[in-house]
């Protein structure tokens, strides 16, 4: 899998950091991350997040429960599931990353195959000034090419 983060990295880095990746990494643990599946027919949250308001809330609480971040997932991987259009993943994902990117204190991660939505995330996530890592995962080649073009490489 290819993977590419997003960072706007302060100077200090370390744990009183108001960077979420300074913060993680200082805990000097191995890190718990916190899958938040807003699809309707998930394998692990089984249409828990119905809506942006409910994605955001369990978001919330998966932090509150010691979550270190949180991958963002809006396409369900589990053998035969219908594919998502672009639109409808889009749709999913980025009001939910713009809205956790001001409530949680914690780094992004989303997950997801599509070149078009991993702009579309960083871009949303820019906007709150928060961290992302996108978790492309099906190990799309031109990833980085992808995350450069919208200054995030």
């Amino acid at each position: 899998m290819a993977s590419a983060h997003a960072v706007h990295r302060s100077p200090a880095g370390g744990a009183g950091s108001p960077d979420p990746v300074g913060r993680a990494l200082a805990a000097g643990r191995p890190l718990v991350c916190g899958v938040l599946d807003v699809t309707p027919d998930s394998s692990s949250d089984v249409g828990r997040c119905p809506t942006v308001a409910a994605a955001v809330e369990h978001g919330c609480t998966l932090v509150d429960d010691g979550a270190d971040l949180i991958d963002v997932g809006g396409e369900s991987a589990r053998p035969g599931s219908r594919p998502l259009t672009l639109a409808e993943e889009l749709d999913r994902v980025v009001p939910v990353v713009e809205a956790l990117v001001r409530r949680v204190p914690v780094p992004l991660s989303v997950d997801t195959s599509r070149p078009e939505v991993m702009p579309a995330t960083v871009l949303a996530a820019q906007r709150g000034a928060a961290v992302l890592r996108v978790h492309d995962v099906a190990a799309t080649r031109d990833v980085l090419a992808v995350l450069a073009a919208v200054g995030t490489g």
